[in-house]
């Protein structure tokens, strides 16, 4: 059972590792990597896929290797197993050099909102972000900033432009009375940073303990396995399985 669980560890790893760089391009890399002939001199692209593939695979040793010093107790509910747990990931990124879970979503704002022209697009793009991560907004801020943004629209009598120096200085201003309120400081972004990484960990172990009890679930279906009392969760060490 818990060698089908430790299948899933790995799998979910190495998922972690690659979703930091375009893995998409890695499925394309030829089979002849890997065979034995010689091969013809290789182009520009098969480097750079090649490249990508091995960077991959480093990133994804160096977790496994982290993986087998550090303990994790997959116990959701106890804040000193999610702390652990936060603090393993940490350990991992920084020794594969990945990003946080913080900096991959400001990577993705970046990203997706760099050619949006107006602001009430850019916050909306901002709301479907945050969804699909899965966080919640339990303040309610979000619904503040599109208030404040009718407010300074409704001020301007026209759509509000990202270009627009003005408008833009008005919903900052909205945007700050919003934070004074909620008793948000940007001294305080490291405490955010810190507590959204406790709470994707928590999530996280969450999965983890969910794909372990389906794993030894569909085990304890097996004949040999139908009389064997399946373990607690929280007892595993994975790595002694890795």
């Amino acid at each position: 059972m818990i060698m089908a669980f430790s299948s899933r560890l790995l799998s979910k790893s190495k998922q972690f590792c690659g979703s930091q760089i375009t893995l998409q391009q890695t499925h394309a890399i030829p089979v002849r990597f890997f065979a034995k002939q010689a091969d013809p001199p290789a182009l520009k692209g098969d480097n750079m896929l090649k490249g990508i593939f091995f960077e991959v695979k480093n990133k994804f040793e160096t977790a496994l290797g982290v993986l087998r010093k550090e303990k994790i107790t997959i116990d959701p509910e106890d804040p000193a197993a999610v702390a652990q747990y936060a603090k393993v990931m940490k350990t991992i990124r920084e020794k594969a050099d990945l990003f946080s879970e913080s900096q991959r979503i400001q990577y993705t704002i970046q990203t997706r909102t760099q050619d949006i022209p107006d602001a009430r697009t850019y916050l909306l793009t901002l709301k479907e972000i945050r969804i699909k991560r899965g966080l919640t907004d339990e303040l309610g801020a979000e619904a503040m900033m599109f208030d404040a943004l009718e407010k300074v629209e409704k001020e301007l009598k026209k759509p509000l432009m990202r270009n627009d120096k003005k408008g833009m200085a008005l919903l900052m201003a909205e945007f700050d009375k919003i934070n004074k309120k909620l008793g948000i400081r940007r001294e305080d972004l490291p405490k955010y940073e810190e507590q959204l990484e406790l709470k994707i960990s928590k999530a996280q172990l969450e999965e983890l303990k969910k794909d372990a009890l389906e794993a030894m679930e569909t085990q304890k279906k097996r004949e040999e396995f139908k009389d064997e009392k399946m373990v607690d969760v929280k007892s595993l060490d994975i790595r002694n399985f890795i």
